[in-house]
């Protein structure tokens, strides 16, 4: 397969959802429910819920494509050959276990080091962006697109805490959102479909791990928006956690600026 060809493509997309098809109702089986919540090793928090999702996700792509490598937030990671589904069975679980209906199930396929396919689900509100490389990203079957926001003065600023900063980077954050028009906290993944449908104009965080930003990047290029690290590398398997999306390139270049210092 090559992100060329747009009938293989189009097979993979609707596997993509057939995931999330999947990882809705496990997700609103424990949602709201008492759940035990455990701490892993990086003192993140996790539950049944994620570790069932993942699983059941892994079950499937097994079963369909057994040869294509597996990128997961909660098992073992193994990068393909030529493919690999990247997994984030619950992005938020913080927001899932407090009873925040904003956490998402986060899907990619990547060719090589190419996110080609992106789809980012929200179980609790029933919506879902889906990104494909060369094609407008759809929200809910329609068609979306980041605002025209040129300028840190008129941008709209997410970032799910500012507890993801460490002193560092949290001063260049606060250099950039204090020249912002809005900033606001929370959200998780859904600033960035926010962000895709044109309601928030930028996304700044750190920390982050390839299930966490991979797939955002068909949903948010998708848009016509920029995704990128903060010095305007590409995302990849090697990014150092540090993302910043925006609505327009003008935008990402003064971000990228006020974020250098």
């Amino acid at each position: 397969m090559s992100s060329a060809d747009p009938i293989e493509l189009t097979a993979m997309l609707a596997f993509a959802q057939e995931l999330a098809d999947a990882a809705r109702p496990i997700a609103m089986r424990y949602f709201r429910q008492p759940v035990l919540v455990e701490t892993k090793a990086d003192h993140s928090p996790v539950t049944i819920a994620d570790r069932a999702i993942e699983s059941e996700m892994r079950r499937m792509i097994s079963e369909r494509f057994p040869g294509h490598g597996v990128f997961g937030e909660e098992f073992a990671e193994q990068i393909g050959r030529d493919c690999t589904w990247v997994l984030d069975p619950i992005d938020g679980t913080r927001s899932f276990i407090t009873g925040m209906p904003l956490f998402g199930t986060l899907i990619a396929l990547m060719r090589g080091a190419d996110p080609v396919l992106g789809v980012v689900d929200f179980p609790a509100l029933r919506e879902r962006w889906v990104g494909r490389a060369g094609e407008a990203t759809k929200c809910n079957g329609q068609p979306v697109r980041a605002s025209a926001c040129r300028t840190l003065e008129q941008a709209r600023c997410y970032c799910t805490s500012p507890d993801m900063f460490d002193q560092a980077d949290g001063k260049r954050f606060d250099a950039l959102s204090a020249r912002v028009a809005m900033r606001r906290f929370g959200g998780d993944c859904y600033g960035y479909a926010l962000l895709a449908s044109g309601h928030c104009d930028l996304v700044v965080e750190a920390g982050l791990k390839p299930y966490d930003y991979l797939p955002l990047v068909p949903v948010i290029e998708g848009a016509g928006g920029r995704i990128t690290d903060w010095q305007g590398g590409r995302l990849g398997f090697e990014s150092d956690g540090r993302v910043v999306a925006a609505a327009s390139e003008e935008l990402l270049r003064q971000a990228m600026d006020a974020l250098a210092g």
